[in-house]
């Protein structure tokens, strides 16, 4: 794709002001992408980040739009929001999902787990089901989920964030058959640990978290991952060298499982 073409692009990033989503808007636009809509519910982070990318890319259209995507009305505005802006979307990367801390089922409260999937599946699928109709009508459109590898393997700890993280996986999966006919591609990113994001730290703080993560850190012998390992991919998945790859779940682990 010329870099021309790529200029005209418009990427949604849902959880853009921080870790994962930060560094995916960094490293599209340094890719050539030259609209970017970051979605998140701090706008003063939002303010920040766009900031930060505006001195990455100082031609690129850079904004935010504040919301909690959790809930159907603020997902719906955070697309429309981006459609008003932009027009259009080319990629979009839904990974704004909550951060409960690991804890053995029998440790969580019965009134806990309900909230706990449904928090961690609703702000990640919700914009995918509200910018559908945009990419249908336009007969294009790429749709990333970043789920986890949770929902690959069994963790204890990690149940009912394992159920949350394989709900997404296959919404993807799904989606990509029904999406495939209108030229939509969907694909979901399953990270294990990933260095240098707010979740990381909360994670390594927890005695409980902090043992089994530490753990999984001494079986990624290729190397413990960080963001940019993850942008980098979603580069990859947005771009024509991508365009026969729909319905894939891609771990991204440095090794320490082969789910």
């Amino acid at each position: 794709m010329s870099d021309q073409a790529r200029s005209k692009e418009v990427a949604v990033i849902c959880g853009g002001t921080a870790g994962i989503g930060l560094a995916t808007a960094r490293a599209l636009l340094t890719d050539g992408v030259g609209h970017v809509m970051l979605v998140g519910r701090n706008p003063v982070r939002g303010a920040t980040a766009c900031d930060s990318l505006q001195r990455v890319a100082p031609g690129a259209d850079i904004r935010f739009t504040p919301a909690d995507l959790a809930q159907p009305a603020q997902a719906a505005g955070a697309i429309e929001a981006s459609i008003a802006a932009f027009g259009r979307i080319d990629t979009l990367l839904s990974g704004a999902g909550g951060d409960p801390l690991p804890r053995l089922l029998h440790d969580t409260p019965l009134e806990d787990v309900q909230q706990i999937i449904g928090s961690l599946t609703s702000s990640v699928l919700l914009p995918v089901r509200a910018a559908l109709p945009h990419m249908i009508a336009r007969k294009s459109g790429t749709i990333l989920c970043i789920a986890s590898d949770a929902g690959k393997v069994a963790t204890p700890g990690e149940v009912c964030i394992g159920a949350a993280m394989a709900a997404i996986a296959m919404f993807c999966r799904a989606l990509a058959i029904e999406a495939k006919r209108n030229g939509i591609r969907v694909n979901c990113l399953t990270p294990s640990i990933v260095r240098d994001t707010p979740l990381y730290h909360t994670l390594m703080a927890d005695p409980f978290a902090g043992k089994l993560f530490a753990k999984a850190e001494s079986l990624a012998r290729l190397g413990v991952v960080s963001p940019d390992d993850l942008a980098a991919l979603v580069v990859f998945l947005s771009s024509p060298a991508a365009a026969r790859l729909t319905g894939q779940t891609i771990s991204v682990n440095g090794g320490i499982s082969a789910a």
